[in-house]
């Protein structure tokens, strides 16, 4: 499982132009679930995310988490982080999940997140998707599981 995790202060996506799932200050989560993740993956993936400290504390040094700080998380699934572009100019996608496989692993991913306390929002698995986001930092980490 990979993550690309921004610290924002404000993240919405949009399908077809309605908003399905919006945040002020927290994490704006790309998820790419590739095809040997399993729900272990997933609930390794939820506990870096909720403990990972990149906010600011007092002397402005990254010791934060959203877990500490009570802020949401806005995940969003992003088949395309897998896309490999080694060989020609047109990624390859097979080491993404298949939707059947991808679809309850990030379920398992939000449940999880959900357990641990987080606030989580969502985009719409499959979905032609619009994402808006405020970048806080900028910070901008990726996450492997």
């Amino acid at each position: 499982m990979r993550a690309v995790v921004q610290r924002v202060t404000r993240a919405s996506v949009s399908v077809e132009g309605e908003v399905v799932g919006a945040i002020d200050a927290g994490l704006c989560v790309l998820v790419g679930i590739r095809r040997d993740d399993d729900e272990a993956s997933a609930n390794k993936m939820a506990e870096r995310l909720w403990n990972l400290r990149v906010f600011a504390d007092e002397a402005a040094h990254l010791n934060r988490s959203a877990a500490e700080l009570g802020l949401p998380l806005l995940v969003i699934s992003q088949f395309t982080l897998y896309g490999d572009t080694t060989k020609g100019r047109r990624p390859s996608f097979e080491a993404a999940a298949p939707g059947a496989v991808a679809e309850p692993l990030l379920g398992r991913l939000v449940n999880a997140l959900e357990a641990l306390g987080a606030t989580v929002r969502t985009g719409r698995f499959g979905a032609s998707m619009a994402v808006s986001l405020t970048n806080d930092g900028p910070v901008t980490v990726i996450i492997e599981t």
